[in-house]
This record gives structure tokens, sequence and C-alpha cells, in this order.
């Protein structure tokens, strides 16, 4: 069975997890991966032990971020400082398809690894650039990490109640964004360069990603001239919001269609004179006593845990969902039987889950193949069999220190 990007070598020159995690999506799909470090350093996410107050070591010293930014691609370990680490890099790059920086501007150009200098050796590369805040204007330069898109995006005034401070949220939500938009220009730029011939640069920032993500939003805001309010739960809309039941789990409710949901709703809670209820039958007066109508709806809804309401709901079929915790992600049966956390076996930690490819093929799959590697673990396999240096080159290497 082919994988859809099989036959496709990706090289990346990145750190942490926006861009590195669109060449580990990539690995995903089946491109050979190489990921070039620094010898004795490499990317300062393999010693990312601590987030805040948050342990992310693992038992055998690696970090649980590391895991996931690289896995599925290869290690190799040169050092670019040095013209001869340059050149190997430069005959890779020759062989290769893709590569994909998530560094500086100002450092790329310093180790003459920007677009210029690898299209010389690779015009029909495709040269994929991440960056905290785009190509263009007065911070071009300056460098980002998911929290800066969230905060500059105006993404941390759309969580939470309007009374709330602005939120943020956990755990690289924007990095992963950046880096699935890293995936789909990569894939869109080797479509043209496969129809017309051409190689070129492409660009996605941490920033670009996080204000595309808010899309609808900023829409509403830009066409409707104001600010698209945060969700308040006590006045909103009661057929789309959410609820606490007897066992203090809660489920989220979207029936926005009055016509539609509002009679199998009343039903199926067992409270059919709400249906034609003088404050709430129609739409307009729902919207205009929704705050009596959540009070009602809470009341209720406290009687019964929250799995049987959910059994109740769909049966009217009503677009109702659990509010799961990361941790009851793996009892959701619909999750788990579309292997949207998988299985897999860990070369160090055994068996464990992870979160699976969210895209099922019919005539091919895509799955974390490989997990990431320890630093400059496949730098003598690279550079013999894909570079053709000789065992008596890769020796000389070591002693000057380059890989």
């Amino acid at each position: 069975m082919h994988q859809p990007l099989e036959g496709i070598r990706v090289l990346e020159l990145g750190m942490f997890h926006a861009g590195p995690a669109g060449a580990a999506i990539l690995g995903d799909l089946g491109a050979d991966v190489i990921k070039i470090e620094q010898p004795g350093l490499g990317d300062p996410i393999r010693r990312l032990a601590f987030v805040g107050h948050v342990h992310l070591q693992l038992p055998d010293g690696g970090s649980i971020w590391h895991e996931g930014a690289n896995r599925s691609k290869k290690s190799v370990t040169i050092d670019l400082t040095k013209d001869t680490g340059r050149q190997i890099v430069y005959r890779l790059a020759a062989k290769s398809d893709v590569f994909l920086t998530s560094i500086r501007r100002s450092a790329v150009d310093k180790l003459k690894m920007n677009y210029e200098s690898i299209s010389k050796v690779n015009p029909k590369i495709i040269y994929a650039w991440v960056s905290g805040y785009g190509p263009k204007g007065p911070d071009r330069d300056i460098g980002a990490f998911d929290y800066q898109g969230q905060g500059r995006s105006g993404m941390m005034y759309h969580m939470g109640e309007p009374d709330m401070t602005p939120l943020v949220s956990q755990f690289g939500i924007i990095d992963q964004a950046t880096s699935i938009m890293a995936s789909h220009e990569i894939i869109t730029a080797l479509l043209m360069r496969e129809r017309f011939g051409i190689g070129q640069e492409v660009h996605v920032s941490i920033l670009s990603t996080a204000m595309y993500l808010l899309y609808c939003n900023i829409l509403i805001s830009l066409v409707g001239g104001f600010e698209a309010p945060r969700h308040q739960r006590s006045t909103e809309y009661p057929l789309r919001n959410y609820y606490k039941c007897a066992d203090g789990r809660w489920f989220i409710l979207t029936a926005g269609i009055f016509e539609k949901y509002w009679s199998p709703l009343c039903k199926a809670i067992g409270h059919p004179e709400l249906e034609n209820d003088e404050r709430f039958n129609s739409n307009e007066k729902l919207l205009a006593n929704s705050a009596q109508l959540i009070v009602t709806f809470d009341q209720i809804f406290a009687t019964r845990p929250r799995d049987e309401w959910l059994k109740v709901l769909a049966e009217v079929d009503l677009p109702v969902a659990p509010v799961n915790r990361l941790s009851e992600l793996t009892d959701d049966r619909q999750i788990m039987e579309n292997d949207y956390i998988m299985d897999f076996d860990h070369p160090r930690l055994g068996k464990i889950k992870i979160p699976g490819y969210p895209i099922h093929f019919s005539k091919t799959n895509a799955k974390t193949r490989i997990a990431a590697p320890d630093l400059g673990q496949h730098t003598d396999y690279v550079l013999k069999e894909i570079c053709g240096y000789s065992d008596t080159d890769i020796a000389k290497f070591k002693n000057e220190g380059v890989i």
C-alpha cells in the first residue's frame, strides 16, 4: 500500500513545535523527513522538561513535547557554522523535495540556509519558512511563540465569559495549527511543482495561522462593524449552550434552528408544556427570555446523569456532545473506533497511546510510523546512503567536528 507522500524527501531545520511539527505531519503521510540539528545540542525541545509548572520530562530524560514535534523523522547532526557542514546540507538539498525552516530570518541568512542559497543547488525545491509575524512589516524579524499568536490575533478575547480577563489556552494550540498550515502550504506547492514544474518559497506565520483560525470572528467584526462577543452562558441562546448534569459532567448543545429543534427538545426532556409556553413559543421570544429558560434547563438537566441525557437527546437527533476532559477521551467509543487516538509501540516507553492522524483514506493510510529520534541517530546512514559519502569521508567529518 502506497503512502500519500511516499518518495518525497523533506529537510527540516527548525526548533520547538511550530514548523517542525509540520514536518512530522509530512512524515506521518509517508515522506522521508530528515531533521538537521547542531551536534551536541540539537533542538531545545528535546530538553523541554517544564512549561511553567507543568512537568514534561520522561523517565529516560526526554521530553513529551519532543516526541510529538519530532515523530516520523530521522535526525542528523551537522555543524552549519562550518563551510563543510553547509556543503553537506547543500548536497542533501540537491536530492530533496522540501526544505522547511522555522529559524529566524537573520540566523538563516547567517548560516546561508536561506531560499537563495538552497534554490541554487535545487531550483525546483519547495522552501517553506515559518515565522512569528510574517515576511513583511516592522516585526518580521521578531520571534514568537504560541502565546503571542493567541494574544496578537485577538483569540484571548474570544474565550471565556465577557467579564473574564483575556484567557490563554494550553498547550501549543497555535503552534500545532501553524504546523498544519505549514504542511498544507508544502503539499500545495508540491502539487504546483508537479503541474507546472516550478519550485518556490512559501511562508506561513504563527500570527497568520491564529487569525485564519478566527476567520469567522474576524469577518463578523470587519463586515458587521462590531466586536464579536464572548459566550455568556447565563444569557446566551439556550439551544446553543452547555449544561451541567446530576453527576457534575457537562454536555454542549447546538440546536440553533428553532423550528426544527424546539418541539423535539421539549418532548425529549419530559416537559412538552414548554413548547407552547408564551415566553418561549417563538424564536424571538426565546431570545428575549433566554436567561429564564437557561435557569429552567439548568434545573431540568441537573436531575439526571450526563450519559442518560446524551442518549435521550440523541434519540431525537439533537446535535449534542459530551464536554470531555482530555483524560476522558480514551473512554469515548467514537474517538477510539475512528483511531483518533491510537496505540503506538514506542522503543523506550513501551506501548502508549498517541493522537492519530485525523483523515481517513480509502486506499492508503497515514499514521505515526517511528518515534522521535535520538540526537544524530541517523547521521551516518543519511550521509552514506543518500549523500553518497564514504566511510572515510564520514570519519573525517567526525574528526573535524562537522557532524
